[in-house]
């Protein structure tokens, strides 16, 4: 027989958090290719072609998921707030236009992921690893988000 303990629930909640949140955050960000905004904006040359974000995306929040499964003692809470700062991102930048505003949502969602790298280092060393492409991609999208602030 297959009982719910707590441990299975919360495991399962953060699985099913990032697919929400990976759903979510598509959402803002579905038709970016044919947003007048967005293709008006002056970009960095480090700016990738849309389709890597397809590809990238996917195996990131797959990533995230098994690093929160192996270590959801220690993130569980601070995991979750970070999913929501990860999905206002899409949000903030391409459906309300405010690069600024989704610059200081990623700065801070940084942060977190920072601070959760550390919690994973002490829970699970496979977490940890698993979840530095995440925090790499972030910071870099972090970058790509500064130069649309400052040259447009």
């Amino acid at each position: 027989m297959f009982l719910f303990d707590s441990s299975r629930i919360k495991r399962l909640s953060l699985v099913l958090a990032v697919i929400l949140t990976a759903y979510i955050g598509s959402r803002a960000s579905v038709d970016v290719s044919n947003d007048l905004w967005y293709t008006s904006l002056d970009k960095s040359d480090l700016n990738p072609p849309g389709y890597v974000f397809g590809i990238v995306w996917p195996i990131l929040y797959i990533l995230m998921m098994i690093s929160a499964f192996l270590s959801y003692e220690k993130i569980y809470i601070v995991f979750n707030i970070q999913l929501v700062l990860n999905a206002a991102w899409s949000w903030l930048f391409f459906k309300f236009q405010m690069p600024l505003v989704s610059l200081l949502d990623i700065y801070l969602l940084i942060a977190l992921n920072i601070f959760i790298l550390m919690l994973m280092f002490k829970e699970s060393k496979l977490a940890f690893l698993l979840f530095i492409p995440y925090v790499v991609w972030i910071s870099f999208a972090s970058y790509l988000n500064l130069f649309i602030v400052i040259n447009n």
